[in-house]
């Protein structure tokens, strides 16, 4: 779970609409009504085919350097970043039940104290990987 920019390679239509490519990634392209549209869409498959690539154990490749990469007509290049630790908190929120095993005297305690466990372990595991709360 990281940051990344890569470049994106940016194709005008004559409607006015815009295709989006990303040339080091596998099947990693969108388009966009307008330039706006286009960036939040390039920024939502970036984010999506990086984050499967982590999901999977893939490598991820290293983005290209702009000036290796061949435009043809009208095209140009535009770095997206995204962030996929957000998009995965974004995405990928819904409830898993876990079974844990704590000691007696430590349930009794946090119990006495209306502690709500599934609320700490959450506050825990966020600090633990470094995923504070936006």
């Amino acid at each position: 779970m990281a940051k990344y920019a890569y470049p994106a390679v940016f194709t005008p239509e004559e409607s006015g609409r815009f295709s989006v490519n990303f040339p080091d990634l596998e099947s990693c392209y969108t388009c966009g009504d307008d330039m706006k549209d286009a960036l939040i869409m390039a920024e939502d498959a970036l984010a999506f085919t990086l984050y499967d690539y982590e999901r999977e154990g893939k490598a991820i490749p290293e983005p290209s350097v702009q000036d290796d990469i061949t435009l043809e007509g009208k095209e140009f290049i535009n770095y997206v970043a995204c962030d996929t630790l957000e998009y995965r908190k974004l995405h990928n929120n819904r409830a898993v039940k876990k079974t844990l095993t704590i000691p007696e005297w430590l349930n009794e305690s946090a119990t006495s104290m209306g502690l709500n466990f599934s609320q700490v372990l959450q506050d825990a595991l966020m600090e633990k990987v470094g995923a504070g709360r936006k």
